[in-house]
C-alpha cells in the first residue's frame, strides 16, 4: 500500500536534510576506496549505462543519498520510480533507475550506493508495515522510532522512518531531555529533582520526558511538570490500566503518554488503546531486513533493449 500519512504527504522528505549530510557521503566513499581503485583501472572511463534493479519487495527510500554518491562521482541518475513507492512486487525484478557515467565511476559508487539504499528502504518498509498493523488494530496516534540507531548512519535510518510514514522521535541527546532510570537513580531517586534540573537547563523550548517503571513514578513525573511520560516495559494490561488511570487523574492535554519496550509486529497490537499518545519501537530500524537491489552495467549491444 502507498504511504498515506506522515511527512511525505506534506512535502519532500529530502528537504529535511541538513547542509552537512553530503559530507557523510564523501566520508563513505573515502572509506570504501582509501587508496588505489584497481577495478576502476581495469574498466577505464568509457561511458556506461547501468540499471538499478529492485529484487525484493519494499518501499523505496534513500534516493537523495543514492543520487549524491553518483553526483560526487560525475554520474547522473534517472529515476523511474518515486521515493515512497512500492518496488519489487511479487519478488519480480524491477528496473527502478538508470545510472550513467564513466564506467569506473559507476562501479566506484555501486556498493556504497546500494548499501545505503537497501538499508534505508528496509527501514521505510518495516516502519510502514508496523504502522499498518497498528492502524488495522484501531490505533490512531503516533508510531515513532527510537535513538537506538547506528553511529554514523543515524541520518539515513531516521530518514527511512520518515519516508515510511513514521515519527523519527528525537534525533539526538540535544533534541529532547529524556530522563531514564539511570538519570533518576543518579539524582538520588528523585523524579521531581531531575525534572526541575532539566527544565532549568534546557528552558521552555526543549521538552522533558521521564521513563517510568510504575504508575506511581508516572504520577510523580506529571506532578513535576514532565511533558512526556514513558511507560517502559509494561505489560499490555498494565499499559491500558496505567494510561487510563493517569488520564482520569491528570486530565488530557498537559502531557503525552508514550509506551515503549519490546514492541514488535507480533505483540504491538496488544498494547493499542485510546489513552496512548505515542508508541515507540526500535524494531522498525534495528535488525530490519534490507530491500535487495543490484546495479547492472548494460553491455553496449543491449543498451537499446527494454
Amino acid at each position: 500500500m502507498p504511504i498515506t500519512e506522515g511527512a511525505p504527504l506534506h512535502g519532500n522528505p529530502a528537504h529535511l536534510l541538513p547542509p552537512s549530510w553530503k559530507r557523510s557521503v564523501t566520508a563513505w566513499l573515502d572509506e570504501d576506496t582509501p587508496s588505489f581503485d584497481y577495478g576502476g583501472f581495469v574498466v577505464g572511463e568509457l561511458p556506461a549505462s547501468a540499471r538499478l534493479l529492485a529484487k525484493s519487495p519494499g518501499i523505496l527510500a534513500g534516493v537523495p543519498f543514492f543520487d549524491e554518491v553518483f553526483r560526487q562521482l560525475d554520474c547522473t541518475v534517472e529515476w523511474h520510480v518515486k521515493e515512497g513507492e512500492e518496488v519489487g512486487r511479487e519478488g519480480k525484478k524491477q528496473h527502478v533507475a538508470t545510472v550513467r557515467g564513466p564506467t569506473r565511476c559507476v562501479l566506484l559508487g555501486e556498493r556504497v550506493a546500494l548499501n545505503i539504499l537497501a538499508r534505508c528502504s528496509g527501514i521505510a518498509t518495516k516502519s510502514h508495515s508496523l504502522l499498518l498493523l497498528l492502524r488495522q488494530a484501531g490505533y490512531k496516534n503516533t508510531l515513532a522510532g527510537t535513538r537506538k540507531t547506528t553511529p554514523g548512519f543515524r541520518l539515513v535510518e531516521k530518514y527511512g522512518m520518515i519516508v515510511g510514514g513514521c515519527d523519527p522521535h528525537r534525533q539526538d541527546l540535544s533534541a529532547m531531555t529524556m530522563l531514564k532510570d539511570n538519570h533518576i537513580w543518579a539524582c538520588g531517586g528523585s523524579i521531581p529533582t531531575a525534572v526541575k534540573a532539566a527544565k532549568a537547563a534546557a528552558g521552555f523550548a526543549v521538552k522533558v520526558e521521564v521513563e517510568c517503571l510504575s504508575e506511581a513514578e508516572a504520577d510523580a513525573a506529571i506532578e513535576a511538570g514532565a511533558d512526556v511520560i514513558m511507560l517502559d516495559n509494561f505489560t499490555p494490561a498494565g499499559v491500558r490500566e496505567a494510561s487510563r488511570n493517569l488520564k482520569e487523574r491528570w486530565g488530557r492535554g498537559r502531557y503525552l503518554i508514550e509506551v515503549s519496550g519490546g514492541l514488535t509486529e507480533e505483540n504491538v497490537a496488544d498494547y493499542v488503546c485510546e489513552d496512548i499518545d505515542v508508541i515507540s519501537s526500535s524494531s522498525i530500524h534495528q535488525g530490519t531486513r534490507h530491500v535487495d537491489f543490484s546495479l547492472k552495467v548494460v553491455p553496449k549491444e543491449k543498451e537499446s533493449a527494454p
